[in-house]
């Protein structure tokens, strides 16, 4: 069997190059070429070189000059073009395709979306629109964390990337369908900025927010009196009847838990911390507004690495 080059990051690529090796051995893997992800609070960077390491496999970063050529790559959570893209395989956290591009589980956890899973795909000239070669889907309940469906989805990946160099060791061919275009959506980048929560939002959608950025994630945010705090658990609680409805104030404290007004329904935050990690319960404030710098925040705050793509 010809090697493939694998193009691999995060807890997802860990996982395929786990599952590969336990299945077919190294022998069937020419490369790996990896990159840090500054989005993540854990980017499982170490773990992939560690375990290139211990199994002779060439590991090599993105910005290396010497990455070798191959006839096929498999590109799994990659953020960057791959100037060599024949027989390019992507994988991507979506069932195309509906959410091409970017962050598209957080975006799809964000929106409640009562189903996600994952497509490979060959690469084409404009993202996540070339010839499917499989899917795998599974459903969503909610509530729910982002690190959790990771962990879910990194099994969809295992099982389509074991299919795949199984197909390749057997010498099949690798066929794609196209794609539907009247089916298609497309999935923004995700920036700092769009880590604030927008408290006009109904509490339902708030808190699907807050599990969607959370670990692995920076976690969502929020401004009071110039600090950003990161609010990583929150319950979504019965609304009340506000006379003079203003979003983001907290009306209730059960138990150190700020209760926080919503545009719909009322949100009990159960995980507070500052930008250090350091946890702010029990809360000390009563007479506190949330705020929601969204405009704002897009001016004043630097971009950093885009959110999850793939």
């Amino acid at each position: 069997m010809e090697p493939v080059t694998l193009y691999i990051m995060n807890r997802k690529g860990w996982s395929v190059l786990s599952a590969v090796l336990n299945v077919f051995g190294r022998e069937v893997i020419g490369a790996v070429i990896t990159a840090r992800d500054a989005a993540m609070a854990k980017d499982y960077h170490q773990e992939i070189v560690e375990l290139c390491k211990q199994n002779n496999i060439p590991v090599f970063d993105r910005t290396s000059a010497e990455i070798p050529q191959a006839r096929y790559k498999i590109a799994i959570g990659w953020r960057w073009m791959i100037k060599d893209d024949k027989d390019l395989i992507v994988l991507h956290d979506s069932l195309l395709p509906r959410y091409r591009g970017f962050a598209p589980l957080v975006n799809a956890l964000i929106n409640g979306e009562q189903q996600t899973g994952v497509t490979a795909l060959f690469a084409s000239g404009e993202y996540d629109r070339g010839p499917v070669i499989a899917q795998m889907a599974i459903p969503v309940s909610y509530p729910v964390k982002i690190a959790d469906m990771i962990e879910d989805v990194s099994n969809l990946y295992e099982k389509i990337v074991v299919s795949i160099f199984k197909k390749i060791g057997d010498g099949e061919a690798i066929n794609g369908r196209e794609q539907d275009e009247k089916d298609a959506s497309y999935s923004l980048w995700r920036e700092e900025a769009d880590y604030f929560i927008d408290w006009n939002k109904d509490a339902a959608y708030i808190r699907r927010f807050i599990d969607a950025v959370g670990f692995p994630f920076k976690g969502a945010a929020t401004c009071m009196e110039n600090n950003i705090l990161r609010i990583m658990e929150a319950e979504v609680l019965p609304d009340v009847k506000i006379e003079n409805r203003d979003a983001g104030k907290i009306i209730f404290m059960h138990d150190g838990h700020p209760v926080v007004v919503c545009g719909q329904g009322l949100l009990k935050l159960t995980a507070i911390s500052n930008e250090e990690g350091k946890s702010l319960l029990p809360f000390s404030k009563f007479r506190v507004r949330f705020n929601s710098p969204l405009a704002s925040s897009r001016q004043a705050v630097a971009p950093t690495q885009p959110l999850g793509y793939q």
